[in-house]
C-alpha cells in the first residue's frame, strides 16, 4: 500500500460558508484554515484561489452531501455545482468524499473543546472539513487508494 505524497486541502461546502482544512504533505494531520464566506461567490472563489496557490495541493477534497441511505440530498446539487466552479477555477484536481455526520462530529469536538453555541457558529465549517480531509488522509493511508470518487467531469455526466 502506497501514500501519495502531498498536500491536501479538505473543502466543507454549505450555503453560507465553506470550511477550509489542510493536511501536511505527508498525510499525518489535518488542520482547519479557515472559514470562507460564500455570500459572495465570485469572492469566495477568489479566495479559494488564492489559498489554493499558497498550499499547492495535489487535490481537494470536498465533502459530498447525501443522506443516511447514501442518496444525494437537496445541498449535494448545489455543492456538486459550486465545486465544479472550482474546479474550472483553480484546475486541481477534486474527489468528493462521503460527509455524512462531520458536522455532527464537529460540533461534538467544539463543544468538548468548550466552545459555546457562536462561537462552534463561526468554526464548525472548518472543523467538519477537517474530518471530511483526515477521514480521506486514513482511508488512503489504510488501503493505498484514494478515499471517495472523482469528481465527474461535464462530459461523463451526458
Amino acid at each position: 500500500m502506497s501514500f501519495r505524497r502531498g498536500r491536501r486541502l479538505g473543502l466543507d461546502i454549505g450555503s453560507v460558508r465553506i470550511g477550509v482544512a489542510a493536511s501536511d504533505p505527508d498525510g499525518i494531520l489535518a488542520t482547519p484554515l479557515t472559514v470562507v464566506r460564500r455570500t459572495d461567490e465570485p469572492a469566495a472563489l477568489k479566495t479559494l484561489r488564492e489559498i489554493i496557490d499558497e498550499y499547492e495541493p495535489i487535490e481537494l477534497l470536498i465533502g459530498d452531501p447525501k443522506s443516511l441511505d447514501g442518496s444525494a440530498r437537496a445541498a449535494a446539487a448545489t455543492a456538486l455545482e459550486f465545486a465544479k466552479r472550482i474546479s474550472v477555477a483553480t484546475a486541481t484536481r477534486i474527489r468528493l468524499v462521503d460527509e455524512r455526520f462531520t458536522t455532527v462530529e464537529a460540533h461534538h469536538a467544539l463543544a468538548a473543546a468548550g466552545k459555546n453555541s457562536r462561537q462552534r457558529r463561526e468554526i464548525v465549517d472548518a472543523q467538519a472539513a477537517v474530518i471530511i480531509l483526515q477521514n480521506a488522509l486514513e482511508y488512503e493511508h489504510n488501503t493505498g487508494q484514494p478515499a471517495g470518487r472523482a469528481m465527474p467531469d461535464e462530459e461523463s455526466e451526458q
